[in-house]
């Protein structure tokens, strides 16, 4: 059960940049597109936490309120905002594994921040991740891709890469789901105040767009986020991270299908390093015998 939450958790979050094209064919704008699904996304966590008073906090920190809605207003949004701004200028399954770099950006800042120590394995990973991304690049429909929504990808996992970073070292003690929905409380006061001031915010778009807004908020944010942990409460964080690797073969698969985009036998190449390197840094150390067992 819980490797097919996690399954079930990868496959939402590798939708969501499917639903996204569909959702900007509808002509809905990437502010509105961001501004209603965490409205939706929010106002479904804030249903779980009421129904369940196992996840109610009797009393949420002064100090965790602010970092949760911090992390929403600063970190996801900015992700969020990069992640769907790209869209609209690349292939949904070049941006997915663009994304799917993050690992490798997490480990090597990881290094540099002095929090783990080079290991074989981990060099070998961002080797791996790092080779696989520029084959993804040089190929990248015939090297005429986007540079700016490249740039944009990029930028997305880099961005990603801060808000894990942060959120770990932060030390917010608060059920998942609770911090999931100051998380979403703090993108929507974000994406609500650069939506008006820009006057970018609008509702006019095709009947078809909501249908793809509620699929991103409910099938690919509030879904994914709920199995995942549901899922990783189960299997351990490890096995749960490299389970979450069929994310991007999800949107590879569904691009294909929906949008008939394709990837080269070269760039094929490259995304399976990119995901072998994710699989490596998610799995679990080797011990020896004797429980002193050091990662390779």
């Amino acid at each position: 059960m819980g490797t097919v939450l996690c399954l079930v958790s990868a496959a939402g979050f590798g939708a969501m940049a499917i639903f996204g094209k569909l959702a900007y064919e509808a002509e809905v704008s990437t502010l509105t597109l961001l501004l209603v699904r965490f409205v939706f996304a929010g106002a479904l966590f804030g249903a779980l936490i009421a129904a369940r008073p196992a996840l109610r906090p009797s009393g949420i920190p002064r100090r965790s309120l602010l970092i949760g809605l911090g992390l929403g207003a600063i970190g996801y949004a900015a992700q969020a905002g990069l992640f769907f701004a790209a869209l609209r200028r690349v292939d949904a399954s070049l941006l997915a594994l663009l994304l799917y770099t993050y690992p490798a950006w997490v480990t090597l800042a990881a290094f540099a921040l002095g929090r783990e120590r080079p290991t074989r394995r981990r060099l070998v990973a961002l080797a791996l991740s790092s080779v696989g991304l520029v084959i993804v690049l040089a190929f990248a429909a015939g090297g005429q891709a986007d540079a700016i929504g490249v740039a944009m990808g990029i930028a997305a996992a880099v961005t990603y890469t801060a808000y894990i970073l942060v959120a770990d070292s932060a030390g917010v003690d608060l059920p998942p789901l609770t911090l999931s929905a100051l998380v979403c409380a703090g993108a929507i006061g974000t994406f609500s105040v650069v939506g008006v001031a820009a006057g970018a915010i609008d509702l006019g778009f095709e009947g078809e767009g909501w249908l793809w807004l509620g699929l991103i908020a409910v099938v690919s944010t509030a879904l994914p986020i709920t199995t995942f942990f549901a899922g990783m409460a189960r299997v351990g964080p490890s096995t749960a991270s490299i389970l979450s690797t069929f994310e991007p073969v999800v949107t590879v698969t569904l691009a294909y299908l929906a949008f008939s985009e394709r990837l080269s036998a070269a760039q094929l190449v490259g995304a399976a390093l990119v995901l072998a390197a994710a699989m490596l840094l998610a799995a679990p150390p080797r011990r020896t015998s004797s429980g002193s067992g050091s990662s390779p």
